[in-house]
């Protein structure tokens, strides 16, 4: 009778011990998926079948590929979600069609800068789906801009976005320096970070370390910017009278006689406008100097209320110094016949930095 009696309790003891077992399992179990339902309801945004945009959210529609870079500039700065349809598109087979090589580089250099952003192109490059997310920045960051355009096409939307980024971002571009379409490297160095100054953005940089001319580029440039919490109001009303002109005559990998020649070409018309001209010359040899040959000139001229107008001109193949000189001369004169204040160059980034 012991023994039985002990063995119904040991029966007794393993079936409750099996029972306690079943009902934690079936308790881990079942808690997981109650505690991630709850916290997708309250937290994870409801998202539309087959797309990446929030359900509700405020999205722009735009067509073709002009204002490609603002476009994204002002998605970023907004918050609003951007759909940009036949980017490129063309029925002739021979020409291609979709997103460019640099406007793709553009993208990545986005996803860099920013945190949660969301890119969608479809098969085609021609549609493109991009979710805006926050502008962190950050140190060391680095960015290959390739040889389709300058690294000025890059650093004019960074001038525009790292003001407002979450920490101080310092970033290096390679690539092409100075090459036409963009304006040069130079202007942005001695034009657009003044203007950023008016915005209150005071502790901005950009230095110089290699030279880089097309084709084949090979400069490399550092962009310093400490972000502010709050731009401050302007009022570019004045342009005054033109008080002294500065400028900059560069060469790489030639002699350093093309420098000299282009700063007596303009020195000859410079000086029957104003007196007070003074132009340096930066000659670049060495690792510094890139990987190919190349000269320009950039001019500037301060007014007397303190307004900044650029001008530059880059030597194509077959131009020579004199001809370079007389085109940024050309350029300069017709910036200061306008009138404006901002030089147009540079009234994008005036007109994004006052609407924020």
């Amino acid at each position: 009778r012991t023994n039985s009696n002990n063995n119904n309790n040991n029966n007794n003891n393993n079936k409750n011990n099996n029972k306690r077992k079943k009902k934690r399992t079936k308790r881990t179990r079942q808690a997981p998926k109650y505690s991630c339902t709850q916290r997708n309801k309250q937290t994870a945004m409801s998202m539309k079948k087959g797309s990446i945009i929030p359900q509700g959210a405020e999205t722009l529609s735009f067509e073709g590929a002009s204002l490609f870079r603002h476009r994204l500039v002002c998605s970023l700065l907004s918050g609003k979600p951007v759909i940009i349809s036949n980017i490129h598109a063309s029925s002739d087979l021979s020409t291609p069609s979709g997103i460019a090589p640099h406007e793709a580089s553009f993208l990545r250099l986005l996803e860099k800068i920013t945190n949660g952003t969301e890119i969608v192109i479809d098969r085609t490059g021609t549609n493109l789906t991009f979710t805006p997310g926050v502008i962190v920045g950050g140190a060391y960051l680095s960015h290959n801009c390739g040889t389709a355009r300058s690294i000025s096409y890059f650093a004019e939307a960074l001038l525009c976005l790292l003001p407002l980024a979450k920490e101080k971002t310092k970033i290096t571009l390679t690539g092409m320096t100075n090459a036409a379409p963009d304006p040069s490297i130079d202007v942005l160095r001695t034009v657009s970070l003044p203007l950023l100054r008016q915005f209150g953005v005071e502790s901005s940089s950009i230095r110089i370390l290699k030279r880089g001319a097309p084709p084949q580029g090979g400069g490399e440039v550092v962009l310093e910017i400490l972000p502010v919490k709050n731009l401050k109001p302007v009022q570019l009303t004045s342009a005054g009278v033109i008080k002294k002109i500065r400028g900059i005559a560069y060469c790489t990998r030639v002699s350093p006689e093309f420098a000299n020649r282009m700063v007596n070409t303009s020195l000859e018309h410079l000086k029957r406008f104003i007196p007070d001209v003074f132009i340096h010359t930066d000659h670049y040899t060495g690792k510094e100097s890139g990987a190919s040959p190349g000269y320009g000139m950039c001019l500037v001229a301060e007014s007397t209320t303190e307004m900044i107008t650029g001008a530059d001109a880059t030597a194509a193949p077959g131009d020579t110094p004199e001809e370079v000189a007389i085109q940024a001369c050309a350029n300069l004169f017709d910036e200061i016949h306008t009138g404006s204040t901002v030089d147009v160059m540079n009234q994008a980034l005036a007109f994004i930095l006052m609407v924020v």
